[in-house]
């Protein structure tokens, strides 16, 4: 149980990850983009191949990250300027295009020349070797310090709304029900979180590579999201939210649009060369299949779910998506019996239905806001 709910934690925090520099590019800037996939392929790619060239792993994870970025600056300068669609057709085809040709070309693997089809394996992962004790105890103090902080970031995000519910009663900025969808969302989250720590720490203790993983990753999914929480709520997001209502109001203000644009478009891309790293860390051999156009709107499926324009729905609904994953694997079996293949398109309908009722019930999105939204736009 311990391993299963420390692959999950990785697994979640990776998309989560993954969805945040989607949620960049569509939820704060109306940047439709789906081939985000491309980002990831680039980032694990160039991660594990300057891996096994000898180059520092942190050094590989940021190269790649930057690649992915370069990627965006790219596929910007072709399609920005001209209408949204465009955008959206040009990256769903980058998609596919880097997936086939990495397929179909011969890969530099340490120091020879491998087929792209034969995959990449055996190239260095992080803390994959026992570290002693007295490292063991820092790992999981280091875990300890970000489940408090988690913890008390939960706290402090419900308290403030239960202040601003209180304090002025003729001004209020939210309605009693975003204060309850906040306080549920909060204890499942708090839940979630306290149980990853526990895994974590026995994983830790009695040394598992895969838990050292998961904490490393914690760690750079912590820094992007308190990153990107600041840059959204600093000037430069609220131009982007401002082009993703109406561009022209920021042109008539005298603002770069385009350059706002390709800003948002690479780092979105660079966040999700990131998560590519760790993707490909957690497989520990990689192969152009494991990145197929499925996990992009896999990753719209959570950020529609949490809300668009939301980082905290983001990360929820990648929550939320991957505890419906291990639960209908798990217990869809047990209930109803049909083979493995019905059985798979039997957890995509249901998800669809799920989706459908929210777009009629919700459409913002669980935690969005719907004066900021964008779809059908």
């Amino acid at each position: 149980m311990v391993d299963y709910l420390i692959f999950l934690a990785i697994s979640t925090g990776l998309f989560a990850l993954f969805a945040l520099g989607l949620n960049l590019q569509w939820g704060f800037t109306g940047l439709i983009n789906f081939g985000h996939i491309a980002f990831m392929t680039l980032g694990a790619y160039t991660t594990v191949l300057l891996s096994l060239k000898g180059v520092p792993l942190l050094i590989s994870a940021v190269v790649g990250a930057i690649v992915a970025a370069l990627l965006g600056l790219i596929i910007g300068f072709a399609t920005l300027r001209l209408r949204e669609d465009y955008l959206g057709i040009v990256t769903i085809g980058t998609g596919e295009l880097i997936r086939l040709v990495v397929n179909n070309q011969e890969l530099p693997v340490g120091d020879t020349w491998v087929p792209g089809a034969f995959g990449v394996q055996s190239y260095p992962i992080p803390l994959s070797t026992e570290p002693n004790l007295f490292v063991r105890l820092v790992m999981i103090g280091l875990l300890t310090l970000l489940a408090a902080v988690t913890l008390f970031t939960l706290w402090r995000w419900i308290r403030t709304i239960q202040i601003s519910r209180t304090s002025d009663l003729g001004k209020r900025t939210t309605s009693k029900q975003e204060f309850i969808s906040r306080l549920a969302v909060g204890i499942v989250l708090a839940v979630l979180a306290t149980a990853i720590y526990i895994s974590g720490v026995i994983g830790l203790y009695n040394y598992n590579p895969k838990a050292g993983l998961m904490l490393v990753l914690l760690l750079v999914l912590a820094l992007v999201y308190w990153r990107l929480e600041i840059l959204v709520r600093s000037p430069w997001g609220r131009i982007l939210k401002a082009i993703r209502e109406d561009e022209e109001i920021p042109k008539a203000l005298g603002k770069n649009v385009f350059w706002y644009k390709l800003q948002s478009l690479m780092l979105g891309g660079a966040i999700a060369g990131i998560a590519g790293a760790f993707f490909a860390w957690q497989l520990a051999a990689i192969y152009p299949d494991n990145f197929q156009p499925q996990l992009t709107f896999d990753t719209w499926i959570m950020v529609i779910l949490g809300g668009s324009g939301n980082n905290v729905g983001t990360i929820l609904g990648a929550v939320i998506y991957f505890t419906y994953d291990a639960l209908t694997r798990e217990v869809l079996p047990r209930i109803i019996p049909l083979d493995e293949a019905r059985l798979g398109a039997f957890r995509i309908m249901v998800i669809g239905l799920i989706l459908m009722i929210l777009m009629i019930w919700r459409p913002q999105g669980i935690l969005g806001k719907k004066e900021e939204l964008t779809l059908g736009k």
